[in-house]
């Protein structure tokens, strides 16, 4: 669950040069916060995101649902301001607040017109749901209730139900696991206290990522930044996440009263910081990414109509995230769709992608780079997974060299480490999935 996002009076943004190279700032406040910033006064805008290492995976094993719930509840009454309170007063201002929940990072984000009245504000109100969270009982009560009902609500989604047992059936024990919604057992028993003491935990300055991006300078950017990082709590940076084991070998078959099987398969994939991230990226959009023009989709959907599509995609996490392949199809083709998939993915593990289709590939990805970062908005994003994740400040600048220097043998090589066709989890959703 994100916080809640207020109608900016500027809808739209106009597109920064995707062109020029973009220029990276990067400091830490005396609190010891990262700080990424870039300077641009295209627009009179400026985008802010802070980031912590707040996600679903740091919820304790018996409280599953307990970092959604703290990230939820920031904006639901600080600083003396009730939610309407705050909302009222963004509008008055014509900001957007908004939020980053995932397995590794939990975030706020704010948009502001850069002008003097109008930023002064809508940051004040920032520091406000960073610094001062009040997590009052009564709107505890009505966020449990409302987590817990959508949990489930979800539970009559077969993509959902799929998608849940595939993060268990992969990871076991290991904290991405943890469903990013919680369970609703334990939600019911998370306390105020319990919220606080999340908070303080995660939710300090040296956690946290700052970036910022608009029209504002050096100057102002350090002091923005430092005045945010002042009133966080000093809790020591967590430590990074464990690395996952690879999971036994698996095929889980759930029973749901689904017109269709949905069908998830995989295996641990790459961290963030993976050495092998181009060739993966690279080779994947050939064997999945690809939409129309993948493996999977010609192999699955063109030649044999077993399902509208056909997808594999790699998530890169702090420690391994998951490799995905997966479809929807009829209840009766499921096992001739599923080994098609199979198939598909042992024969390019074992050959990798062809010149013609690496050559296309790295075509596409590098004519569609600029409208990666078309935005203030794309860049923020950019800049807050570069501080997140530590990847170097030439990321952006040097993308598109590094997947233009991705070969046939690169591809080959970075599939044959991380994945084998014969050790992976399936996960089958479907009313005959437990056949």
């Amino acid at each position: 669950m994100s916080i809640k996002r207020f109608v900016s009076v500027l809808l739209l943004s106009l597109p920064l040069s995707a062109q020029a190279a973009i220029s990276i700032q990067n400091w830490q406040t005396p609190q010891g916060a990262r700080v990424y910033f870039v300077e641009s006064h295209e627009l009179p805008m400026l985008d802010i995101s802070v980031d912590f290492p707040g996600g679903s995976a740091r919820d304790p094993a018996n409280q599953p649902g307990l970092a959604q719930l703290t990230h939820g509840l920031l904006d639901q009454g600080a600083g003396g301001l009730s939610d309407s309170e705050i909302a009222h007063r963004l509008a008055d201002v014509g900001a957007e607040l908004g939020g980053t929940f995932e397995r590794d990072r939990a975030g706020v984000t704010l948009r502001t017109l850069s002008s003097g009245a109008e930023k002064t504000a809508a940051l004040a109100l920032l520091a406000r749901v960073l610094q001062q969270p009040e997590f009052p009982q009564a709107v505890i009560k009505r966020e449990k209730q409302r987590l817990i009902a959508g949990i489930r609500e979800a539970e009559a989604d077969p993509g959902t139900v799929a998608g849940k047992a595939f993060y268990r059936a992969l990871y076991g024990t290991h904290p991405y696991a943890h469903d990013e919604s919680g369970d609703p057992a334990a939600i019911a028993k998370l306390t105020r206290g319990d919220l606080q003491a999340f908070y303080r935990a995660y939710y300090s300055a040296p956690n946290a990522v700052i970036a910022l991006m608009g029209d504002i300078s050096r100057t102002e950017a350090e002091a923005i930044a430092a005045r945010l990082a002042a009133g966080l709590s000093t809790a020591a940076r967590v430590a990074e996440l464990p690395k996952p084991v690879p999971a036994p070998v698996s095929d889980t078959r759930i029973a749901h009263p689904s017109t269709q099987s949905h069908v998830l398969v995989g295996a641990l994939g790459m961290a963030r910081s993976d050495p092998d991230f181009f060739p993966l990226f690279v080779g994947n959009y050939v064997l999945g990414g690809g939409g129309f023009d993948s493996r999977l989709m010609k192999e699955v959907r063109d030649k044999r109509g077993y399902a509208y599509s056909a997808y594999s995609y790699f998530i890169p996490m702090q420690a391994a995230g998951p490799f995905q392949l997966g479809l929807q199809t009829k209840l009766e083709q499921t096992g001739d769709a599923l080994k098609v998939a199979k198939d598909t993915l042992r024969q390019f593990i074992a050959a990798g992608p062809s010149e013609a289709e690496l050559t296309q590939a790295k075509s596409n990805l590098t004519g569609g780079f600029p409208l990666r970062i078309d935005s203030n908005k794309k860049i923020l994003d950019y800049l807050s997974v570069i501080g997140f994740y530590n990847l170097p400040l030439d990321y952006l600048d040097t993308w598109v060299g590094k997947v233009n220097a991705v070969d046939v043998a690169a591809v080959k090589r970075a599939f044959a480490r991380r994945l084998d066709a014969d050790k992976l989890v399936t996960v089958v959703v479907g009313a005959e999935g437990a056949r």
